[in-house]
């Protein structure tokens, strides 16, 4: 899906806790990475604001990316609901996290159409009847993303926070290419324990006590 994979693969531990690194060994910010940290914190304290054309326009262009032959009337419509929005107004759902998540959601639909498009229509695999709402399993992704990064924090003490700084300061791109990666995993995990919608809070909140494990779902949202 993302291409090479080897920066990947070193953000999260075998076994998907969150070891913390030795007080004797700080962790000292380069130059590069201080401005991308900053950058990227920036971008989350952002709150989506639907009274904001530039949140606007960016909706639009989802719903556009998601559903290029299918007009939206009004940015609150029934027809959010086909996407996987709890309801008519898409702005109640981003509360939790954000603007970023909207950009995630984007970034994802824009940049890896092919993956983005099979998972927004349950194209692959055996399908329980009911199944996760897509969008808001994006917001839930963007929120674990961030808590298991410590991004919240002044600087990360955990090697996967660490370790995702590190590659932040080579792909500027490193969050949201991550995000793409971990939708793709969520939803080969929530594939292979045959899941339906009545357990996706569990299963939410599963992968955001446990990390992401580089597992067999792993290894094929990587290869996509």
């Amino acid at each position: 899906m993302v291409g090479n994979r080897t920066w990947f693969g070193g953000l999260f531990s075998s076994s998907g806790r969150r070891r913390q690194v030795s007080a004797d060994k700080t962790f000292e910010l380069s130059p590069v990475q201080e401005q991308r940290l900053h950058k990227l914190k920036e971008r989350l304290n952002i709150p989506y604001d639907e009274t904001r054309a530039d949140h606007q326009e960016a909706l639009r262009a989802l719903w556009g990316a998601s559903f290029k032959d299918v007009q939206l009337p009004s940015l609150v419509s029934e027809q959010w609901k086909d996407m996987g929005w709890q309801g008519p107004n898409p702005s109640t759902d981003f509360r939790g996290c954000g603007f970023v998540a909207l950009q995630n959601l984007l970034f994802f639909a824009t940049t890896y159409p092919a993956s983005y498009q099979r998972l927004l229509l349950k194209q692959q695999g055996m399908r329980a009847t009911w199944e996760y709402p897509f969008a808001v399993a994006g917001v839930n992704i963007s929120y674990m993303l961030i808590q298991l990064l410590e991004l919240n924090e002044a600087r990360p003490k955990s090697l996967p926070g660490i370790n995702f700084i590190k590659v932040l300061s080579e792909h500027q791109d490193a969050f949201d290419v991550l995000y793409c990666i971990a939708f793709e995993m969520m939803d080969a995990q929530w594939l292979a324990m045959r899941a339906s919608y009545m357990q996706f809070n569990m299963k939410m909140a599963n992968a955001g006590s446990a990390g992401i494990n580089k597992d067999a779902a792993g290894e094929r949202a990587l290869t996509g």
